[in-house]
C-alpha cells in the first residue's frame, strides 16, 4: 500500500479466503459409529455435517489450501508478508511450527513465524495481535490464519463430543491502511475453568485432580455452555461500550461456531437478532479456531457481507478465554 511513512498507522483486512476438507461426515454416519442420530445431534446442536481431513493430510495442509483459495479470490500476494501468525491448537508437531510450515511452502523470504493457542478464540486474538502490531510500526503486512484438525483430537467413542467436531482453515491478510477497519477489542479469561476442556500434554493432573490421559479433546460439555452463554452476551456489551456503539450499529454478529443452540441463545441474552448472525456449524461442525473466519469467508462470498457492514467477532473456548473485535468491512 502506498502510504506516507509518517502519517498515522491504521491496519485493514484486505484478503480473506477458506479450506474444508473432501470428506464429508454425516449425522447418519456417525450413528453408525456410536448411538445417536440424525434428529438428536440437529435438535441439540444444529450441526447436519462436518469434514474430515483425508489420513495423509493435517493442520499445515488446512493452512496452506486456505492461503492459496485467498490468493485466488483476491489480487495479492503472501510472498511479502513480514508476519505469519497461524492460531491453531492441533500443530502438525509441538515444533517446527505450522507458521514455519507455511512460510516454508510459500518461500515467504522475510517473515517471522508463530503459532498462538488461544483455541476457539485464536483467530480473533491473532487477528488483534496483527492489528497492534500494524498501529505500532512494527509490521505492515500480516498473514493470519485459523486452523484445526480436530478429527485427530476427537474420541468417536464419546456420543457427547464425537457429533460436534470438524476440520478446517481460515486465512485473512491484515495490512497497513489508511483507514481503520479495527475498531475495539475486548479479551477476558477464567482460567478456573480449564478443567471443563482439556487435552493433556506433558501434565496429567489439573488443580491437583487427575485428567483423562488419553491425549484426546475432554470436555464437560454443560459448564462450557453455562460458561459461554452467561458471559458472551456481556463480553459483547463491553466491546460495543468501548466502541461507544450499541447493538443495533451492529451488521453481522459472527460467534466462534460451537453449537447453533448454544448461538441462540448468547443472541437472546444478549438482544441480538439471530437473523444477523453468521455461522459455519451446520455445514462444517465445530472447527475452533477455523469457524469465524470460515463463516466470514462464506458471507463475503455470497456478497451477505458487504463493503462498509460493521461486524462483531466473538470467540470462546478452552482456557477459559473470549476475544471480541468489532470491525468496519472493506473488501
Amino acid at each position: 500500500m502506498n502510504q506516507d511513512q509518517n502519517s498515522p498507522a491504521f491496519a485493514g483486512i484486505t484478503a480473506i479466503g477458506s479450506y474444508v476438507p473432501d470428506r464429508v461426515l454425516t449425522n447418519d454416519d456417525l450413528a453408525q459409529m456410536v448411538d445417536t442420530n440424525d434428529e438428536w445431534i440437529v435438535q441439540r446442536t444444529g450441526i447436519r455435517e462436518r469434514r474430515i481431513c483425508a489420513p495423509n493430510q493435517f493442520t499445515s495442509d488446512l493452512c496452506i489450501a486456505a492461503v492459496e483459495n485467498m490468493v485466488a479470490r483476491y489480487p495479492v500476494t503472501v510472498q511479502d508478508a513480514d508476519l505469519i501468525l497461524v492460531a491453531t491448537h492441533t500443530p502438525d508437531y509441538p515444533f517446527p511450527s505450522v507458521a514455519c510450515q507455511v512460510q516454508a511452502h510459500f518461500d515467504i523470504a522475510n517473515a517471522g513465524a508463530i503459532d498462538l493457542n488461544a483455541t476457539c478464540a485464536g483467530f480473533v486474538y491473532a487477528l488483534h495481535i496483527a492489528n497492534g502490531l500494524i498501529v505500532s510500526g512494527l509490521h505492515r503486512k500480516v498473514l493470519v490464519i485459523g486452523a484445526d484438525n480436530m478429527s485427530r483430537i476427537t474420541d468417536y467413542t464419546d456420543r457427547t463430543t464425537c457429533i460436534l467436531f470438524g476440520d478446517g482453515a481460515g486465512a485473512a491478510l491484515v495490512e497497513r491502511s489508511s483507514e481503520p477497519s479495527f475498531l475495539a477489542a475486548h479479551q477476558v479469561s477464567d482460567g478456573t475453568g480449564g478443567n471443563h476442556i482439556y487435552r493433556t500434554g506433558i501434565r496429567s493432573e489439573m488443580n491437583g485432580k487427575p485428567l483423562n490421559d488419553s491425549g484426546l479433546l475432554v470436555q464437560n460439555g454443560r459448564e462450557v455452555y453455562k460458561w459461554a452463554v452467561q458471559t458472551v452476551p456481556q463480553g459483547m456489551t463491553a466491546l460495543l461500550d468501548k466502541a461507544g456503539r450499541s447493538m443495533d450499529s451492529v451488521d453481522w454478529f459472527i460467534p466462534h461456531s460451537a453449537n447453533l443452540r448454544m448461538v441462540e441463545s448468547i443472541c437472546e441474552k444478549s438482544g441480538f437478532p439471530i437473523t444477523q448472525t453468521l455461522t459455519s456449524m451446520v455445514r462444517y461442525g465445530n472447527t475452533s479456531a477455523a469457524s469465524i473466519p470460515l463463516a466470514i469467508s462464506d458471507a463475503s462470498s455470497s456478497g451477505q457481507i458487504k463493503t462498509g457492514d460493521t461486524l462483531l467477532l466473538y470467540g470462546f473456548g478452552g482456557g477459559l478465554t473470549q476475544a471480541g473485535l468489532f470491525l468496519r468491512w472493506t473488501l
